[in-house]
């Protein structure tokens, strides 16, 4: 029941409506909003009051309708205007964290959420006793084997920042869903093992971040065990990358002797005492002014020597820092560290706030949206140049875009639910928005009723999100990984996410005829989700035998997995005795070109999701032969999704 003051609260908000409304010459019949429904909705009130005051140069379509949603009862006030606040989007960050195995890439996202206060006590990746479980590694296989096998989003507030963290998997198994995480990112932070330095799989997912432009910060991890010389890490990182480091922090000691480290940005060291690995280190700080301190406090000679040493030679031998390179990927900063002891964690938390950069935008084709036979007449004439993406999308561009990096199914196994992660690239997102999708039919508008931020495997529904945040919504089957969802009457799409040769391939078969609906649900969903490539023959439409395409074979076993514990059936698979593929660009009028002359003995000739063809070789050797005589064929190791249908 509304009380007399809060009546009055309505009727004057009410009136600021309207009268703004016909201030800024808004459509009228949509200006007049209920009183009813504001009082239902109060955060969307001050949405409208803002973007009313603040973007009046959006006028042509800032207007304000009602719009019922799936899961409210009441109508919704949905403003049309999606352009992102300036502040909101200055104040985002996200990071990518990438790593060879077992070089603590989920051990250091459990303490920047703790450190961050998204968490009150770090997870272990390997329980023991009353330890719990990580944030990131929900899935039952990865709590048994203590390793990450899917990508994962985690969002909290530090201080005026809003921080989006992705914790990729490190094993090259499910090194594709790393790269589809990094192409979600504005940041990338390459956790070292201070013992082993450069690894092959780090070596591999720098190059994705050199490709991809990122800021790359280096965090060198486990300083609380015997470590390389952090001189030697640096040369390492030089003449392997050709990457200039600059040490943001560095380290006092290693292993049992490692005291903390000197942050070179504000002449301070920081002396750690070691605790409880679950909670936050205590520390102090000195200054490197404090000579009689620092000795006394580090109590131990040598190291107390090699720091002053150590802090001489870097002012007079190292570059100084250059944000400008850093943004470029030509210099990274450079921290040590112990994730495990929680040493040094926080205060790159701060660094990377400071210094990492906010949402990019990003390049994307645009085409207008025209209907009927005349769409079809334009998309014939730009079939050509679908793959150009040549358009800057930035943050502030005045309609919503974003695009599918990731799907997901069964985070809640109870209700089966499956879930599509879009990283937004402009605008606002508002509940209950309509949107148009890269893939469908011009014109074709999907209503969002709901989204959810995440963490981990936790979800919360959210109102508003803004560039750089990544959201989960509902995905009843029409949006895969590399869609664009954007507003407008232009169609965006930015370039698809690519998929890279696969290295072992396997028919899988159902053993129970009973269970073919449950079979078939968790194969397609799976295969919507990227954890393996699906290929078919030639002109199968879905009767045929299906392979499944993976870079390692620890992806068949998850995919086994999964249909045992989610949808509760068995599975056969059948090795197939090849060892790469590649993508015909050529077509099928090479293909058959090069069968037709004897070329391709020996290979098999399948086609992916989209109809295109792709052979399959037993060896390099072979593979390179035939790119290299049948040149029409025009062979790639990669493909992209198309980016319009």
């Amino acid at each position: 029941m509304m009380t007399p003051t809060t009546k009055k609260q309505l009727r004057l908000t009410y009136t600021c409506l309207s009268t703004l409304c016909l201030l800024r010459n808004y459509n009228c019949a949509s200006a007049f909003l209920s009183p009813t429904s504001l009082l239902q909705s109060p955060p969307r009130a001050n949405i409208i009051i803002n973007n009313i005051i603040h973007n009046p140069s959006s006028s042509r379509r800032n207007t304000f309708q009602l719009s019922s949603t799936t899961e409210e009862s009441s109508s919704s006030i949905i403003n049309e205007s999606y352009v992102a606040p300036p502040e909101e989007i200055e104040r985002r960050r996200n990071l990518a964290i990438i790593s060879h195995p077992d070089s603590g890439k989920t051990t250091m996202t459990e303490k920047l959420l703790l450190y961050g206060g998204a968490l009150q006590q770090a997870g272990a990746v390997r329980m023991k006793g009353e330890q719990r479980a990580t944030q990131s590694d929900f899935m039952e296989m990865e709590k048994q084997r203590g390793i990450s096998i899917s990508s994962t989003v985690m969002s909290f507030e530090y201080g005026k920042l809003h921080v989006n963290i992705l914790d990729t998997p490190g094993h090259q198994d499910f090194s594709e869903d790393t790269y589809r995480a990094l192409a979600a990112a504005d940041n990338a932070v390459m956790l070292l093992d201070a013992a082993k330095g450069l690894e092959p799989q780090t070596r591999k997912l720098f190059e994705v971040c050199r490709m991809r432009k990122l800021p790359l910060f280096t965090f060198v991890n486990k300083m609380d065990r015997p470590a390389l010389s952090p001189y030697e890490i640096m040369d390492q990182i030089e003449q392997e990358f050709g990457l200039e480091t600059y040490p943001i922090l560095w380290p006092i000691g290693d292993g049992d002797r490692f005291k903390g480290v000197l942050d070179r940005m504000n002449d301070v060291v920081h002396l750690f005492d070691r605790g409880d690995r679950k909670s936050k280190a205590e520390v102090e700080v000195v200054p490197m002014t404090d000579l009689a301190t620092l000795e006394e406090r580090i109590n131990d000679e040598e190291l107390f020597e090699k720091l002053k040493e150590d802090q001489e030679l870097l002012g007079e031998l190292i570059s100084p820092l250059d944000m400008e390179r850093v943004m470029a990927g030509e210099q990274s900063p450079l921290f040590f560290g112990s994730a495990m002891t929680n040493f040094g964690v926080q205060l790159f938390l701060d660094k990377f706030c400071d210094m990492g950069t906010k949402p990019n935008g990003r390049l994307a084709n645009i085409q207008e949206e025209v209907k009927g036979k005349k769409a079809k007449e334009k998309a014939s004439a730009n079939n050509n140049d679908d793959d150009e993406a040549d358009e800057l999308i930035s943050p502030g561009h005045e309609e919503f875009s974003g695009f599918v990096f990731k799907t997901q199914a069964n985070l809640d196994p109870k209700h089966r639910d499956r879930l599509a992660y879009i990283r937004i690239v402009s605008g606002s997102f508002q509940k209950g928005m309509k949107v148009g999708h890269s893939r469908s039919k011009p014109g074709k508008k999907y209503n969002l009723a709901q989204a959810q931020t995440l963490f981990g495997s936790d979800r919360e529904s959210v109102e508003v999100a803004y560039p750089g945040d990544v959201i989960g919504i509902n995905n009843p089957g029409n949006f895969a990984i590399g869609d664009t969802l954007f507003t407008g009457n232009e169609k965006i799409a930015f370039p698809g996410i690519p998929s890279f040769s696969p290295e072992k391939f396997a028919y899988i078969r159902n053993p129970n005829p009973s269970s073919y609906k449950s079979f078939q649900k968790g194969i397609e969903q799976l295969l919507a989700e990227g954890a393996v490539q699906a290929l078919r023959q030639r002109n199968d439409e879905g009767g045929g035998p299906l392979i499944l395409a993976a870079v390692g074979q620890l992806q068949f076993e998850v995919v086994q997995a999964r249909l045992k514990s989610e949808y509760k059936v068995d599975s056969d698979m059948e090795a197939i005795g090849y060892t790469l593929a590649r993508w015909a660009d050529g077509g099928w009028d090479a293909v058959d070109k090069a069968d037709a002359a004897g070329k391709l003995f020996g290979i098999m000739i399948v086609q992916d999701r989209w109809g295109r063809p792709v052979l399959l070789f037993r060896n390099d050797w072979k593979a390179a032969s035939v790119a290299e005589d049948e040149k029409y064929l025009e062979l790639k190791p990669w493909s992209k999704p198309p980016m319009f249908e």
